[in-house]
């Protein structure tokens, strides 16, 4: 899959899954401000500038999760401005939010005890292990098997 290859190479190149890491060595500005609490963040793109806009009052885990999403955006559709990501984003069937709802979750939990124990692990002991959405944690597990 391109976009878990895409991972890796990053991954390599700044040895970081850290989304907000990751954002700042690729010189997307992160940026928390208070936001409608039904939106949770925003990617643009202006003049070569990218921006991901967090909604300030989330969880710090919520937090790590939308901008892994909207850093997807900024990698995987660099020059188109997502307006939100709404609290129905993982349910959405529009293709670049699919996109960037699988890089989230190809970032966001790693490889490495799931192809081994994955018999063992339902969809939910992974969300919460890694501490991402079960919707997530689908999106990977699919794409692992």
């Amino acid at each position: 899959m391109w976009i878990k290859t895409l991972i890796e190479k990053q991954n390599i190149k700044y040895n970081t899954t850290c989304p907000f890491k990751l954002a700042k060595y690729l010189n997307i500005q992160v940026i928390e401000y208070d936001l409608h609490e039904e939106i949770r963040g925003y990617y643009k793109y202006d003049r070569r500038n990218k921006y991901i806009v967090i909604n300030s009052n989330l969880s710090e885990e919520w937090k790590r999760i939308v901008c892994a999403h909207e850093l997807g955006h900024a990698l995987l559709h660099p020059r188109l401005n997502t307006p939100f990501m709404c609290n129905r984003t993982f349910f959405s069937v529009d293709k670049v939010e699919v996109q960037a709802n699988t890089f989230a979750a190809y970032l966001l939990i790693p490889d490495e005890n799931l192809v081994d124990s994955y018999e063992q692990m339902t969809i939910y002991d992974i969300a919460t292990l890694y501490n991402v959405p079960v919707e997530l944690a689908e999106l990977k597990f699919k794409g692992l098997f």
